[in-house]
């Protein structure tokens, strides 16, 4: 599960984007915007970044294995993927050289490039492709993000030593975004036959470092791979990465994290809080780099699997006595913009309509009443059958910063005064895992982050009520209706653009007006830097930093 964002996302045929980057030659991955840049210099080679993470730290750096967003922004360091996105947003070949696909759309053909190997050795060719295909799709591994993105394979052949040919269950025109994912990135075959608690400790990848040691509870260690062969030629940066090596520790609180970026202790922070993210835009030293992720929006689901939510109006009274404008105005310092959508803003096809989610509690006690919540009890709040209108609200620490869960406080006040109790509690990740596997929620954060509006067939298909090997599913709303699937299935197959973006808009507004979720915005992902870390901005397709460019100034 991806949680716990670059320039708008545009899908391009892989052979046009594949001419782009051999005519430019200087392809970089997606960059990001940048404030207080500066001219950089001329690159400096040495010393070790101090990179501090405040989402929970990975129990397995292999992001084959559950697939969670801090397992892609260490992995995205020391693994690459097939393909990536360019500085403009495009989908290009990485890895990969190209891909084609037949007709009916049932066949894809991969093209691996040639003179890549891995840091222990191991050549790149189509079996090691197909060796990480299939330990994705292994229940054995566990995955959820990767089993999902791959799950319409149904098999697949090495036809010669740099082409791999996929048979398809159904066609897949989301499989290039999918292959731009560290959750489906290449690993070495000959580390994947290690032990899965081998391989979880140290990944062996293509990637410009590669892991020394990781001290639980404390850091991983990277260091340079000096045998880094870029997969896309730059006219700027050939060769090994200029860093030494990257400590990328785990400091949890907010506070503490922020105050090692000040004291030098640390040079890039993430999970950078809506204040310190205002207060360090103003100063000389200090760096912001705001990525937000493509995939999903930030939002709230409603479990409409059970009482109260299955009545869409309850549903809809709920989106109407939440003051969520009023809350990320006073709470985020300009850092959030509200979304109206399923989707990222960053992605071209997400549709809005704020139309529906306006505060307005006197709407929302017109459609109680017309559900049958016409009683108070002595407290207030709403009753039906001697039954409280009461929501429990699982909430991830390590998902969600401070500042949203004082929007989900402000959130609970206001529901509180049109008769909405919410519970929230705040739990570990693993304990929050637990409450969903249970079905114990009837409100739930849990940002999901894909390259592509595919990941509305991943949110809201009714098969996605379906656990992965991991045991985790992505449908937490728990929507079951037959149309949207229909809309969904035709969408994620369909070789027509035009019917692709028709359909994905259609299925949006079947999700936005059945009220099966409350959007809040964009999926945060703001790192601050030290103005001593130079050429930062590069990203990978689902917006996590990259490095290889960057430099410590002397």
């Amino acid at each position: 599960m991806t949680y716990a964002r670059p320039l708008a996302h545009k899908l391009v045929p892989a052979a046009a984007a594949l001419a782009a980057a051999l005519v430019l030659s200087a392809c970089t991955p997606a960059t990001s915007t940048t404030e207080n840049s500066a001219d950089d210099g001329t690159p400096v080679t040495g010393g070790t970044l101090v990179y501090a993470s405040g989402d929970a730290e990975p129990s397995c750096l292999d992001p084959h294995v559950g697939g969670n967003y801090p397992q892609a922004l260490v992995a995205s360091q020391y693994l690459e993927t097939l393909y990536t996105k360019d500085a403009e947003g495009k989908l290009i070949p990485w890895l990969a050289e190209d891909s084609t696909v037949s007709e009916d759309g049932l066949t894809r053909s991969v093209k691996i490039r040639d003179g890549i190997s891995f840091t222990d050795g191991t050549a790149l060719d189509a079996a090691a492709v197909k060796a990480n295909f299939e330990h994705l799709l292994d229940p054995n591994t566990a995955s959820s993000t990767g089993y999902l993105a791959l799950g319409k394979i149904a098999s697949m052949t090495a036809v010669d030593a740099r082409t791999l040919e996929l048979k398809l269950k159904t066609p897949d025109n989301s499989l290039l975004e999918s292959f731009s994912m560290p959750w489906v990135a290449i690993e070495s075959p000959t580390a994947l036959k290690r032990s899965q608690e081998e391989n979880c400790a140290a990944p062996v990848g293509t990637g410009a470092f590669k892991i020394a040691s990781w001290k639980k509870q404390e850091a991983v260690n990277l260091v340079r791979n000096e045998g880094y062969v870029r997969p896309v030629a730059s006219s700027t940066h050939e060769g090994p990465a200029y860093l030494d090596a990257i400590t990328w520790r785990f400091i949890p609180d907010a506070a503490t994290r922020y105050a090692a970026l000040q004291s030098g202790e640390v040079q890039v922070i993430d999970n950078a809080q809506p204040d310190a993210i205002a207060t360090a835009t103003k100063t000389a030293t200090l760096k912001h780099l705001d990525a937000p992720r493509p995939g999903a929006s930030n939002r709230i689901e409603l479990n409409s699997s059970k009482a109260p939510f299955n009545d869409p109006k309850t549903r809809e009274a709920f989106v109407h006595a939440v003051n969520v404008n009023a809350s990320i105005d006073s709470l985020f310092f300009g850092t959030a913009k509200r979304s109206y959508s399923p989707l990222s803003s960053v992605e071209p096809l997400a549709y809005s309509d704020d139309s529906l989610f306006d505060y307005d509690p006197a709407k929302a006690a017109e459609l109680l009443d017309a559900a049958g919540w016409t009683e108070r009890d002595t407290e207030g709040y709403r009753i039906k059958d001697g039954q409280r209108f009461s929501l429990t609200f699982p909430v991830s620490t390590s998902q969600s910063i401070p500042a949203e869960q004082s929007i989900f406080e402000q959130m609970q006040a206001t529901a509180k005064d049109s008769g909405i109790e919410i519970k929230i509690n705040l739990l570990d990740l693993s304990s929050w895992y637990g409450d969903l596997a249970k079905n114990n929620y009837n409100l739930v954060s849990a940002p999901y982050t894909k390259v592509g509006p595919s990941v509305l067939s991943i949110l809201f298909h009714s098969d996605s009520t379906i656990p992965a090997p991991s045991g985790y599913f992505a449908n937490h709303s728990q929507v079951k209706n037959p149309a949207l699937d229909a809309l969904l299935t035709t969408a994620g197959s369909t070789k027509d653009e035009a019917e692709r973006k028709d359909l994905y808009t259609k299925a949006q507004k079947l999700v936005l007006e059945g009220y099966y979720l409350l959007p809040l915005y964009d999926q945060q992902n703001h790192f601050l830097y030290s103005d001593k870390l130079k050429n930062v901005g590069a990203t990978t397709a689902v917006a996590s930093p990259l490095f290889f460019d960057a430099w410590l100034s002397n």
